[in-house]
């Protein structure tokens, strides 16, 4: 590799990365992060989304490999359920600088590239969920802050693994385990009650009346992704981890009223994760909750997280099923660049806590 004090900026070379480039882009990835992909992990995600495939770049210095690498993922969002105004947004993902090139100002020209990359394919929009790291990276060069995002817990049990987690909001959030545990407990036994009548099924894929569901519920919310089978068996069934599983919730007419999609743990972890859901109306919302969150604590979970933008729906929702919140400053935003500001789509999302956003929206294909 070119060696940083013998390369100026201005010999760093910005490409448009394609399927060829995968495994040089898993190279850096694994050099970044301690969460490492594959070659085969980067293709199901930019490559093989129905909704599009990804905008992915890489800096170079000359005659080396990539040095800085940004993503670009689309998904199709529709504005208040309006199907004449539905188009694709896409989802910063992997912004990654190998450690000796940080601190020059490379990812602004990978930004400035991906901004016109998406503007030429007519997104009329991008957002992003940036760590702490970049998230004044992006403000500074013209992103705007349209929202806060939280994790939220849910308490399984009341064990060393629960304190421990807990542990990362504080001493006396992890004294406080048993109280919390036994409020999660209440608030399971709740969903009992709405979520009586229903019969869940494991799915080993997702049925076509999933997107009658996704239209059913897309007038309520500013924004949301459209939730059709191929785009979600593509993103959960499909995907490389093999850690998602599926449970429908269906009538005594055996239809379907709703789903969730649960992440199980790692091998050696106690962290499970609630993913997505959507449900025609209440009943069928409690009982979606109640069977991820049985089928995590089959699995051996002790706590079950979410991310939850702040004031939003699906933060309401978490909130109901007995997830706590962490504190309120530790948060990350929600970020928006608009290509096509008269676009209703880019109007509707100027207010991140009207949206409908799970984990299982965002670009990563695991949490956590």
């Amino acid at each position: 590799m070119s060696q940083p004090g013998d390369v100026s900026n201005e010999d760093l070379t910005v490409h448009l990365c394609g399927p060829e480039d995968r495994e040089e882009q898993a190279r850096l990835f694994n050099q970044v992060f301690k969460k490492t992909v594959n070659s085969r992990a980067l293709a199901w995600r930019y490559d093989e989304n129905p909704h599009g495939s990804a905008i992915s770049l890489l800096s170079r210095p000359p005659g080396g490999d990539g040095i800085c690498g940004y993503a670009c993922s689309p998904r199709r969002f529709v504005p208040h359920g309006d199907e004449d105004f539905a188009a694709l947004i896409g989802e910063t993902g992997d912004v990654m600088t190998h450690p000796e090139w940080r601190k020059r100002g490379i990812f602004s020209s990978l930004d400035a590239a991906c901004m016109r990359e998406t503007k030429e394919r007519g997104w009329p929009a991008v957002f992003g969920l940036p760590n702490r790291h970049s998230a004044d990276i992006f403000l500074r060069i013209g992103w705007e802050q349209v929202g806060t995002i939280r994790h939220h817990s849910h308490l399984l049990r009341s064990d060393e693994h629960a304190r421990a987690e807990r542990f990362r909001e504080g001493r006396v959030a992890a004294l406080t385990v048993p109280w919390h545990a036994r409020k999660a407990q209440a608030a399971r036994r709740r969903l009992e009650v709405g979520a009586s009548g229903f019969v869940v099924r494991q799915l080993d894929a997702f049925p076509a009346a999933v997107e009658a569901l996704s239209k059913a519920r897309e007038g309520e919310f500013s924004i949301m992704v459209r939730r059709d089978a191929q785009y979600l068996n593509w993103r959960f069934l499909e995907s490389p981890s093999g850690l998602h599983r599926v449970l429908g919730v269906f009538d005594s007419a055996d239809n379907l009223r709703g789903y969730s999609v649960v992440q199980l743990p790692r091998a050696g972890e106690y962290k499970g994760w609630l993913v997505d859901l959507l449900a025609f109306d209440a009943a069928a919302e409690d009982a979606a909750l109640l069977a991820g969150l049985r089928l995590l604590e089959e699995a051996g979970t002790s706590v079950v997280q979410a991310n939850a933008i702040d004031d939003s729906y699906w933060a309401r929702v978490l909130k109901r099923a007995g997830f706590v919140e962490p504190k309120p400053d530790n948060h990350l935003i929600v970020i928006l660049f608009a290509n096509d500001s008269k676009h209703p789509l880019v109007r509707a999302a100027h207010d991140a806590s009207k949206w409908y956003l799970t984990d299982g929206d965002r670009d990563d294909e695991t949490v956590g």
